[in-house]
């Protein structure tokens, strides 16, 4: 699987690739019919500083592609939100193509 990372007014950071390469490689463990994953770091300023630090990651797999983004005080606790919300979808998508 090739996962992609992206910057938006953010400094690259290979300790966060590595933290979300290990994230998005247990889905994959889980949910073998992943492609891809782009993962989006980018921040915003905000007047909270629980907020601010989005990290989106977009799954390419079959049928449609799973989005999800989360905004936190830290790049860590957005990406971990992230996987979350993705884990749910896939738990979806995959609990529909067994009924089929």
């Amino acid at each position: 699987m090739n996962i992609n990372f992206e910057y938006d007014g953010v400094k690259a950071s290979e300790r966060l690739e590595i933290f979300a390469g290990k994230k998005v490689d247990k889905l994959l463990d889980k949910y073998d019919f992943i492609i891809r994953a782009d993962v989006f770091f980018k921040t915003e300023n905000t007047s909270s500083p629980d907020t601010g630090m989005i990290c989106a990651i977009r799954l390419s797999s079959p049928g449609p592609r799973l989005f999800a983004e989360s905004s936190n005080g830290s790049f860590e606790a957005s990406i971990a939100n992230t996987i979350d919300d993705l884990e749910r979808q896939l738990k979806k998508r995959k609990d529909k193509i067994k009924a089929h």
